[in-house]
């Protein structure tokens, strides 16, 4: 078990914030309980933090139907009005439309980069401008995807968040 404490983190009401974790074999899935008094703005992001990390996507692959993490995930394209959800090695169809999953992904890392992809930002590794104001991101497995200069600006914001 690991226990952490850290005193007057805020300013005003609670005082202390213990952090207690609990490892172990004998669990399937993870639970977290979060007792407080009340739920301040810096809580509340906290808790969109952690809901953001696991939005759960339905993933088919060879007639297999996967449960897929949107964390786990690099990005999403539609090709020929089929959508195709991809991580770090493997290749997903989906039977949502491009617009579903960016509206389902709007409050994570994800952010439309073209008019046929979105793109986690998490799994950038970096940027480099080309002509006509786009830009080409390489992802932290290689693949390179083209940020169109329609999309650049909140790209960018989004990236450097």
């Amino acid at each position: 078990m690991i226990r952490f404490s850290h005193a007057n983190l805020f300013r005003k009401g609670v005082k202390t914030i213990r952090l207690q974790i609990d490892e172990s074999e004998e669990y399937e899935d993870i639970q977290i309980t979060i007792q407080c008094p009340r739920i301040d703005s810096r809580l509340s992001n906290l808790i969109e933090q952690i809901k953001q990390n696991y939005i759960p996507l339905i993933g088919l692959k060879e007639e297999t139907t996967y449960s897929l993490i949107a964390d786990d995930l690099y990005y999403i394209e539609s090709v020929d009005s089929k959508t195709f959800i991809y991580d770090e090695n493997h290749v997903y169809e989906s039977n949502k439309k491009l617009y579903e999953l960016e509206k389902l992904l709007e409050s994570t890392h994800f952010i439309r980069i073209s008019k046929n992809l979105i793109v986690n930002t998490m799994y950038v590794d970096h940027v480099r401008a080309l002509f006509n104001g786009r830009f080409e991101a390489t992802l932290t497995n290689g693949e390179k995807v083209i940020v169109n200069r329609h999309y650049a600006k909140s790209f960018k914001e989004k990236f450097l968040k």
